[in-house]
């Protein structure tokens, strides 16, 4: 029952968010929970139940996992397309160690797999086959999958892409029973499946809960959830006056935008200039420059005024191009301290003037004690997260697919919610750690 439960609440969209909402209705009625206080979040990445997989191993699998769907949907269109080594290549899950024979030895499996592979399908889209079976989830992983890692060469024959010629993360699939599984890299962490982002308020006077929790996959960047967390919190009337986040979903436009649109101070540090002159600490960075907006001109520290002034976009984001006459560049004494082009003149990129001021405001602000003490709260977060790792393993997916590991996320944080609302109700003092038989005896007999 618990099981069809679920799967009830991964077909209807937005039902595990609605049991969320539920709880921190009840809990603003109990006086427990408010807007306009303190909040915080923080991600962590999910691994997905799923085996890790090479790619070798992943494309053996998928032909092995489409041939099981066939021999149940269409076992007597199937039989004669079955060579005698299919039953020993395909006939159980497929594992492959290290090859004898290094990179020729995989590329030569590996198109053995493709051969076999294309096979299925080149049957599966003749004129004569059956319609339904092109419509088998597995048939149409098996398609996509070998799109992602084969390609006709000029001869007309099915070849293995090299590792640096294939599609991106976000599209690549990692295995065939969980195609929302991607892999990615954070750091030191590489990992296959999700990330989940957590929202929980902090304010002194009242306990810490959990008001929202997203799930996406795992090549979804955290400034991306920026905008949607500050979205659904307003929907559910739960906005706060300050969030705090750290400098992954921070950007000078997102700073704008929760200001403008929900009032909200959204307080993380900015991205430092990593030109190298500031990182050299010695040369002329973007700060040295003075930026006259309304003649649209950026001044260097030796006085000289640009020549052009150009929109450009770059990641996603427009900028405003000074770029300085070469002559002047040319001439300066200060040339090395400010561009290591040894003929080209300097430029200077910066954001839409709104942009700029929260920029230069932040970078400032952010180094004084004031500010650092104000963002000291964000590391309560970290124990969040911990809690809900630990003894609830939000770290694993239980279930295959992004919507089940979302109703697992929520479930987590709903149990999360009650046991900080038992231990905030309880007057009992505890202790953190349990006292040994030795030490309760001591100071009995002191």
């Amino acid at each position: 029952m618990l099981c069809e439960f679920r799967a009830r609440l991964a077909e209807q969209d937005g039902a595990a968010d609605r049991l969320l909402q539920m709880m921190l209705d009840r809990l603003r009625g109990a006086g427990l929970l408010r807007a306009g206080g303190r909040q915080r979040t923080d991600a962590t990445h999910v691994l997905a139940a799923v085996r890790t997989l090479s790619r070798l191993e992943l494309v053996g699998e998928t032909l092995r996992a489409a041939l099981e769907e066939l021999a149940e949907a269409a076992p007597a269109w199937l039989s004669p397309l079955i060579e005698p080594e299919w039953a020993k290549r395909y006939g159980r899950r497929v594992e492959i160690g290290k090859l004898p024979g290094g990179k020729a030895a995989v590329t030569a499996r590996a198109e053995e797999f493709g051969q076999d592979g294309q096979k299925i399908l080149t049957a599966a889209w003749a004129a004569d086959a059956p319609p339904h079976l092109r419509l088998l989830p597995q048939v149409e992983i098996l398609r996509q999958v070998w799109v992602h890692h084969y390609y006709w060469d000029a001869h007309g024959l099915l070849r293995w892409r090299d590792g640096h010629a294939l599609p991106p993360a976000s599209l690549r699939f990692d295995s065939p029973y969980d195609t929302d599984a991607h892999y990615c890299v954070k750091r030191d962490t590489a990992w296959s499946g999700y990330r989940t982002h957590v929202t929980e308020t902090c304010d002194e006077e009242r306990p810490e809960l959990v008001v929202h929790v997203a799930t996406t996959i795992s090549t979804v960047q955290d400034i991306e959830l920026t905008d949607t967390i500050h979205d659904d919190l307003a929907e559910r009337q739960l906005l706060p006056a300050e969030h705090v986040v750290d400098s992954g979903y921070v950007s000078p436009a997102r700073i704008e935008r929760a200001r403008r649109v929900h009032g909200i101070t959204l307080l993380g540090p900015v991205v430092a200039d990593h030109s190298s002159q500031a990182k050299a600490h010695a040369g002329f960075d973007k700060a040295a420059f003075t930026i006259d907006w309304d003649n649209e001109q950026a001044i260097c520290p030796r006085g000289a005024t640009s020549v052009s002034w150009t929109e450009l976009r770059m990641k996603g984001n427009t900028y405003l191009q000074a770029r300085f006459a070469e002559a002047d560049c040319r001439s300066c004494p200060d040339r090395t301290r400010c561009t290591s082009s040894a003929t080209r003149p300097r430029s200077v990129a910066v954001l839409p003037r709104p942009l700029h001021e929260i920029q230069t405001r932040n970078r400032l602000d952010q180094q004084s004690e004031q500010w650092q003490g104000r963002y000291a709260i964000r590391a309560g977060i970290e124990a969040t997260l911990s809690q809900n790792v630990r003894p609830h393993g939000l770290r694993r997916s239980r279930y295959r697919g992004l919507a089940r590991t979302h109703i697992q996320h929520v479930l987590t944080a709903m149990a999360c919610n009650v046991t900080r609302i038992t231990d905030w109700i309880d007057a009992t003092p505890r202790t953190r750690r349990r006292a040994t038989h030795f030490r309760a005896l001591c100071s009995a007999t002191a």
